[in-house]
């Protein structure tokens, strides 16, 4: 395990719960002297404790174990403030509604931070009937692919996971104005807008 919970991390987010070591100790059946050994560093608590200890302080095993308390603003669950996240490990692609700690593979993963499309990665659309045929003039070899095509409005999101040597396209059932998304294996996450053509 390359990471594991800190003394700091701990000390920190026990203060901010207002609890004192006895307390947290009382709360995890452990004495406060060995509340006491993590926070200075000359102890580490038993694997067996960090589900109870993560519950007494409010947060996840995840953030507990990277130090990163993760709140996720988007109350109103508006999913153009959707995050991706992608494996470069297996290709899971994983999309939350908003900032979350994401692991895959045993790592860490960052949120895509989505720039707009360039001529090389820009998202063509036809309309056939009710759907839209999505399509990226780009090459999809074994080394530089596109690894999905989303589609995203206020209420909704589809996504279409794509693989090495198939198409970079995808037909999306579009009912509104939205953004366009896609993420190829060299340049990350690209997006433009879309807006429906009746």
């Amino acid at each position: 395990m390359n990471n594991y919970v800190t003394g700091s991390t701990i000390k920190t987010l026990r203060e901010s719960k207002k609890l004192t070591q006895a307390q947290l100790a009382n709360m995890i059946s452990v004495s406060d002297k060995a509340v006491s050994r993590w926070e200075t560093g000359k102890g580490f608590p038993d694997v067996s404790l960090l589900e109870p200890l993560s519950k007494a302080l409010g947060i996840s095993i995840i953030e507990l174990i990277s130090g990163d308390r993760i709140t996720n603003r988007n109350i109103s669950s508006n999913m153009k403030r959707s995050k991706f996240y992608v494996c470069p490990i297996c290709g899971n692609v994983i999309h939350s509604m908003g900032e979350a700690l994401v692991s895959c593979c045993g790592i860490t993963l960052p949120c895509l931070e989505a720039e707009e499309t360039d001529i090389d990665h820009h998202m063509n659309v036809e309309y056939i009937e009710d759907e839209s045929y999505i399509t990226i003039k780009h090459e999809m070899t074994k080394q530089h692919y596109i690894s999905f095509i989303a589609y995203v409005t206020l209420d909704k999101i589809e996504i279409k996971k794509l693989y090495p040597e198939g198409n970079a396209e995808s037909t999306f059932f579009i009912r509104g104005n939205g953004e366009l998304y896609c993420c190829c294996n060299r340049h990350g996450l690209l997006k433009q807008k879309f807006i429906r053509k009746y």
